[in-house]
C-alpha cells in the first residue's frame, strides 16, 4: 500500500485531500500530515489522518511514507523537494516547482535583473534534476490544468486526428488573491504570470507535446514575447472594493506569446481584474478543427437567486464573492479541474515505480523557465530566444 504524507493544511491542501477520496484502482492512504497551523489537529481529524507532524524533517524520517505531497507556499518548494528526494521519497509538488522567491528590489531600491532571476531558477532546476536522478525517485508536477477533463479530451482528439496545432490561446483570471503573501515577490516568485498564467501555459505545453508525439515530431518552445503590469494601480481606495489584489512588487496582469519550433504560437494571459469567479478557458486552432475549452465558467448548471439567504455554506465555485443573481455552478470540481486525474496518475507512478507521469519534471521545468524568460522579455521589451 502506498502511504502519502501531506505537507500543508491550507485551501489547496483541501483540494488535494478531497480529490484523494475519488482516486480509483490504487491501494493507498494519506497516512500523515505536516503543518505549523494551530488548527492542524482538527484538520487531521476531519480528514482522518492518523499521524500529525509540526516539523517537516520529522515526517521525512517516517520510513513508512512513500510519497510526499508538497502543498506549501512557493518559496518553500525547492528546499522541500530536495529534502524529500534525499530521504528517498517520491515527490508531488504544487505549482510552481520553484521560483526566485526573494524581494524584487535590492537594498538600494533597484529592481533585481530578471536575467539574474532566470539564472537562479535554472540553477535550482539543475539541482532538482540531479537529485531526482541520484535518488531514483520522481518529481511529479501537480498542475491540475493538464489533467482537467477538457484538456485530456483535447489530447484524445489530437492523438486520434494527428492534427497540426496552429494556435493555442489560454487565460486564467479572477479578482485577485486576498492572501497577503500573494502581493510579494519573495513569497511567490512573481505575480499573476506565475500564480495563474502557469495553468494555461502548462496545458499548452502539454498539448504541444501530445501533438508532437502523435505526429512523430519533437516540438519545443523557441522564443517568447511578454508584457506585465499593475492594472489596479489607478484605483482609489473607495474604488478598491471588489478587486482583492494589492500588489507590492509583483504584477497583477501579464501576457506572453510563445513561439514553437514548428512555427505555431501560444498566447497566454493572466490577471487579477476579473469579477464573477475564475475565468479558465483555452482555444485551439488546428489545420482541421477548432476547439473551445470552457472550463470555468461553464453552463453545466446555471442558477438564479434574487438574494443570498441560506446560501452562505453552499459552494458554487472558487472566487465567487456573492451568491445572488445568476451563477454558473461548477459540478464535480475535483474531477473536472483535474485534481483526481493528477493524483491518480501520480499514485500509479509511485506504485509502478518505472512509469512517468503526464505532468513530469520536464513539463514543470519548461513552464517555470518560460515564465522567467517572459519576465526577461517584459523587462527588456524584446523577443527572447530560448
Amino acid at each position: 500500500m502506498i502511504q502519502v504524507g501531506i505537507v500543508g493544511s491550507g485551501f489547496a491542501a483541501r483540494l488535494h485531500l478531497d480529490a484523494y477520496r475519488f482516486v480509483p484502482g490504487v491501494s493507498f492512504r494519506v497516512a500523515s500530515i505536516c503543518s505549523k497551523d494551530a488548527t492542524l489537529p482538527e484538520f487531521a481529524r476531519e480528514y482522518e489522518i492518523e499521524r500529525v507532524y509540526t516539523e517537516y524533517e520529522e515526517m521525512l524520517r517516517d520510513a513508512q511514507i512513500d510519497v510526499v505531497d508538497i502543498i506549501t507556499p512557493p518559496r518553500l518548494h525547492s528546499a522541500m523537494i530536495l529534502q524529500a528526494l534525499a530521504a528517498g521519497k517520491h515527490v508531488i509538488c504544487e505549482k510552481p516547482l520553484t521560483g526566485f522567491c526573494k524581494p524584487a528590489f535590492d537594498e538600494q531600491g533597484n529592481p533585481v535583473s530578471r536575467s539574474d532571476m532566470l539564472a537562479q531558477v535554472n540553477a535550482d532546476l539543475d539541482a532538482m534534476e540531479q537529485a531526482m536522478h541520484a535518488s531514483g525517485k520522481r518529481i511529479m508536477y501537480a498542475e491540475n490544468a493538464v489533467y482537467a477533463s477538457a484538456v485530456q479530451k483535447q489530447a484524445e482528439f489530437l492523438r486520434a486526428r494527428k492534427s497540426r496545432v496552429l494556435l493555442i490561446t489560454g487565460e486564467q483570471a479572477h479578482n485577485g488573491s486576498q492572501a497577503a503573501h500573494a502581493a510579494l515577490w519573495r513569497e511567490n516568485g512573481g505575480g499573476a504570470l506565475i500564480r495563474q498564467g502557469c495553468h494555461p501555459l502548462s496545458a499548452a505545453l502539454y498539448l504541444k507535446r501530445v501533438e508532437g508525439e502523435a505526429r512523430g515530431e519533437i516540438i519545443r518552445p523557441v522564443a517568447i514575447m511578454a508584457d506585465v503590469g499593475v492594472l489596479a494601480r489607478p484605483l482609489e481606495s473607495a474604488e478598491h472594493v471588489y478587486i482583492e489584489s494589492n500588489p507590492v512588487d509583483v504584477e497583477d496582469w501579464a501576457t506572453i506569446c510563445v513561439e514553437f519550433s514548428d512555427g505555431s504560437r501560444a498566447q497566454i494571459w493572466a490577471g487579477d481584474m476579473a469579477l464573477g469567479g475564475v475565468r479558465n478557458r483555452m482555444e485551439l486552432f488546428t489545420g482541421d478543427g477548432y476547439y473551445a475549452l470552457n472550463m470555468a465558467p461553464n453552463n453545466m448548471m446555471d442558477v438564479y437567486h434574487p438574494d443570498e439567504r441560506a446560501l452562505q455554506d453552499v459552494y458554487i465555485t472558487e472566487k465567487v464573492s456573492n451568491r445572488a443573481g445568476w451563477q454558473h455552478v461548477l459540478l464535480e470540481e475535483a474531477i473536472l479541474r483535474g485534481y483526481v486525474g493528477e493524483l491518480t496518475d501520480f499514485l500509479r507512478c509511485a506504485r509502478d515505480d518505472y512509469s512517468a507521469p503526464q505532468a513530469d519534471f520536464t513539463l514543470a521545468r519548461d513552464c517555470v523557465q518560460l515564465i522567467y524568460a517572459g519576465y526577461v522579455a517584459a523587462e527588456r521589451g524584446v523577443r527572447v530566444l530560448l
